[in-house]
């Protein structure tokens, strides 16, 4: 009797072939590399179809548009820094005390967002990050509140927590003149205040 055969959910999108992942993939690399040496204002379709050696129209039909393009970057750079806090080291992965793995994490998500802002403003959708992307730091951080024996409404908690840490708000620090170091203590206080620590 050969093996079951399961068919795709029907709001599945359609897996990737291996060659359009490869394509894929080359391409991002090849926007990496720009921002890294050039910023991401100079990116452009064209210098990433050049890059990557391949023609401008590849570059427009994987990602529609510059946009696109970009907040296809953040998302491939939010998989890594989701890896780093689902399986790297402590103390933001796992094997830290709650509390010192929700400091790393704020600690993580605030310089993550200031590396990438530049990038979150180019990927358009009012200077935020994809849903999937929120909804794991959501949900990670209300796991922690829980670890941490906090009662109350975790999700509005969570989302107190994190919304200093979004580039919204860090673009208005940074218009008001006001350190990194100040917010991130800032934001210690009231994870605090919250945690009743």
């Amino acid at each position: 009797m050969s093996e079951p055969v399961l068919l795709p959910l029907a709001d599945t999108p359609p897996a990737e072939r291996r060659d359009a992942a490869r394509n894929r993939i080359a391409l991002l690399e090849a926007a990496e590399r720009l921002v890294a040496a050039h910023g991401v204002a100079a990116v452009t379709m064209d210098a990433v179809a050049h890059e990557a050696g391949v023609g401008k129209g590849t570059v427009f039909r994987r990602f529609d548009s510059r946009e696109g393009l970009m907040a296809a970057l953040l998302n491939h750079s939010e998989t890594e820094w989701q890896a780093s806090v689902i399986s790297g080291p402590p103390p933001l992965g796992p094997g830290a005390e709650p509390w010192d793995r929700l400091l790393a994490f704020g600690r993580s998500r605030l310089e993550t967002t200031i590396l990438h802002a530049e990038l979150i403003r180019a990927a358009g959708r009012a200077s935020t990050r994809s849903y999937a992307a929120y909804s794991f730091i959501a949900m990670h951080m209300r796991y922690l509140l829980a670890e941490l024996g906090v009662t109350g409404d975790l999700q509005l908690l969570a989302i107190a927590l994190l919304a200093p840490l979004e580039a919204p708000i860090l673009d208005q620090v940074e218009l008001d003149g006001i350190p990194v170091d100040r917010v991130y203590a800032g934001w210690v206080d009231l994870a605090r205040r919250i945690v009743g620590r």
